[in-house]
């Protein structure tokens, strides 16, 4: 049995791991059998990440996280949690071999998913020119002209954020009208830099190794054009991953786990939650990874308050399997 598992290893669940594991908790992090690392793994020059002045790569980053966190002793698992049991003292995380780790709490660090179009070229170009963070990737196009696909305020905020660099900024839109609030339309309408492509849904997306273009069907006429970019900001919405959860923890009513105040405190004692599964509004990496220091530090307050038999009985099966490692 275990003081903490880590279900996670983006930057929330890596920061976790780092903090956790100096706290001497002995972590055990679950880390995805595919998609580790988090959506950093898919994205090349990280420019935001402070401490990095020349930029790093994604992978890179996690990379650096992952060694840190195993420098102080946490330890890491690839596969996929199948199953959780949170209630009472210990809680239970079955894994898709089969295995079931017990620990005294746990830190669920998930993270979201981006909504993607469904283009095989979508995913082929993540990186080299398709992005789902203008926060992020912006500043790549300076002086070009992309392209932002959804109507709502996401992607209007998206849209304006861009007109920073890009010179101009294509907002496709399926409909004849837009699902934003009526303060950001006013906004997008009135920036020179913006132009709206009304009834325009993405059919195809161009380029070798990075882009160069999209195809364009209007969804009235079925006419297809091609309009000139150099990127496709993709911002229809995301997803927390929340579904291992449900039934069991309380969710916020944007879907992501409802924490306590500015702690990282579920409706379970014992369980906490850290970065974009508890983020509806930043998704940042820097935020998750501040998120995931919360988890760790919320998670060191409420080991130290259980009954000390409890406790020993952790850190002994934890001593017991490091002598037979």
């Amino acid at each position: 049995m275990r003081q903490v598992i880590i279900v996670g290893s983006g930057p929330a669940g890596y920061t976790a791991a780092i903090y956790a594991a100096r706290a001497n908790l002995r972590p055990l992090v679950i880390a995805s059998s595919v998609e580790f690392g988090g959506e950093l793994m898919k994205t090349t020059e990280v420019d935001n990440f402070p401490g990095f002045p020349e930029g790093i790569m994604g992978p890179d980053l996690m990379d650096k996280m992952q060694r840190q966190a195993e420098r102080f002793g946490a330890e890491l698992v690839y596969d996929d949690v199948v199953k959780l049991e949170l209630d009472g003292d210990v809680k239970r995380v079955h894994l898709g071999n089969g295995e079931v780790h017990e620990a005294l709490s746990i830190i669920y660090a998930t993270g979201s998913a981006y909504r993607k179009l469904g283009l095989d070229d979508e995913t082929r170009l993540s990186g080299y020119g398709v992005s789902w963070c203008a926060t992020c990737d912006g500043a790549f196009f300076k002086k070009k002209k992309v392209a932002v696909i959804g109507g709502g305020d996401s992607a209007l905020e998206e849209a304006t954020f861009l007109t920073r660099f890009a010179d101009t900024v294509y907002l496709v839109h399926r409909r004849d009208h837009l699902r934003a609030s009526a303060v950001m339309q006013d906004r997008a309408f009135a920036d020179p830099k913006i132009e709206i492509l009304w009834n325009k849904e993405v059919a195809h997306v161009y380029g070798d190794e990075k882009v160069a273009g999209i195809g364009l069907l209007d969804t009235e006429t079925g006419a297809e054009t091609t309009l000139d970019v150099s990127g496709m900001f993709v911002a229809i919405g995301s997803d927390p991953r929340t579904h291992l959860v449900h039934g069991q923890l309380d969710l916020a009513p944007e879907g992501t786990i409802a924490v306590d105040g500015r702690s990282s405190r579920t409706s379970i004692r014992g369980v906490f939650a850290a970065g974009d599964v508890v983020d509806p509004t930043y998704k940042q990496a820097i935020t998750a990874a501040g998120s995931g220091t919360v988890a760790a530090l919320d998670a060191e307050r409420y080991l130290a308050e259980l009954p000390h038999e409890l406790l020993a009985l952790a850190q002994e099966s934890e001593t017991a399997a490091a002598v037979v490692a």
